[in-house]
């Protein structure tokens, strides 16, 4: 098939989920004017869209070739433009101890958070998204991961809404929590950077309290987001072997990492030595949001809004028992350094 018969296939999917994404930051916009916040993001309120439009609306079999083609290509592209916002160099100043305590956090908090989406009965894809939007960033994690374990479009949409709305609560509760049970300024910046899922939210979180907090929270949340790159790697050669014992075939793997996992290593390493111009940062930055919208509008319009709905209370469970873990085992970090 040629390019332009491919192009031609693509074209009224890809037009489609571009009108949805549209829509999603038009929506983002007005929210902004009226409640003077993003509280829902545009990436949800894409898939909230999506699944509108699939769910009143059914779609043309023509649309399905450039759905595919956003939720799949597009979003792959997305995920290596985002190695490039993230530096190492956000370790600089911060202690070797931190930084392993941080570490031991997360690897913590996903291994826990699996075994309680397994236990309330969620598939072990769905257990394994929610597991690295908490203990990671939230949606850029879950973004992320879902290519890499080849998670379907239910269960990002299920884990992508019900986290969206926890990460809301947890930037209500722990301003509350900080005048109520005495915490120091940095002790509360470190329990934020570890527990709330987008850096946006942090500073929403934190900026109440002082600016030292911020700057404590943020601190603490960016080296959190390094922990992204090991784990999405680990997962592609997790799920590669496990794919190849499934089928029963061994021998020589072409890939046995991901296109995009590399892409997305490369850049962060890049970014970390200084080899990216300061100037075309931001614009990578932006390019990899706007593709990831039209990724999350294109997995709306594939969703089952049923599928969604029945694993609704067993998600919002395990994502809400994995916030409070996440928190106990945070507060115990903060105790065992002894941050004042």
């Amino acid at each position: 098939m040629s390019v332009a018969q491919n192009t031609s296939k693509i074209l009224p999917g890809l037009a489609l989920t571009c009108a949805v994404a549209i829509a999603a930051y038009a929506g983002e916009h007005v929210e902004v004017g009226l409640l003077g916040g993003r509280w829902i993001e545009s990436l949800v309120l894409a898939i909230a869209l999506g699944i509108a439009v699939c769910t009143f609306k059914p779609l043309k079999p023509s649309m399905k070739p450039g759905i595919d083609f956003s939720a799949k290509i597009l979003l792959e592209i997305a995920i290596v433009l985002l190695g490039a916002s993230i530096s190492l160099s956000a370790i600089r100043g911060a202690g070797a101890w931190l930084i392993a305590g941080i570490a031991v956090v997360v690897v913590l908090s996903i291994a826990a958070t699996y075994v309680i989406g397994r236990l309330l009965g969620l598939p072990p894809k769905l257990a394994t998204l929610i597991a690295c939007g908490n203990s990671i960033c939230g949606n850029s994690a879950i973004v992320a991961v879902a290519p890499v374990i080849e998670a379907n479009s239910q269960e990002i949409a299920a884990a992508l809404a019900f986290t969206a709305v926890l990460g809301i609560a947890a930037v209500f509760l722990l301003p509350f929590l900080y005048f109520q049970f005495g915490m120091s300024v940095p002790q509360y910046g470190t329990l934020a950077g570890l527990t709330v899922y987008a850096v946006p939210q942090v500073l929403a979180a934190t900026a109440p309290v002082s600016l030292l907090a911020v700057q404590t929270g943020t601190l603490v949340k960016l080296i959190r987001v390094l922990m992204l790159g090991p784990v999405i790697f680990l997962l592609g050669i997790i799920t590669k072997v496990e794919t190849t014992d499934t089928n029963g075939k061994g021998g020589r793997h072409p890939s046995l990492v991901p296109w995009f996992i590399c892409g997305f290593l490369g850049l962060m390493a890049m970014r970390s030595f200084g080899l990216i111009p300061e100037a075309v940062i931001t614009p990578m930055e932006t390019a990899s949001g706007i593709l990831t919208v039209i990724a999350m509008a294109a997995l709306g319009l594939s969703v089952n809004v049923r599928a969604v709905a029945h694993a609704g209370g067993r998600v919002i469970v395990a994502a809400t028992l994995s916030l409070l873990m996440l928190g106990a085992i945070s507060y115990g970090l903060i105790v065992a350094l002894q941050i004042q």
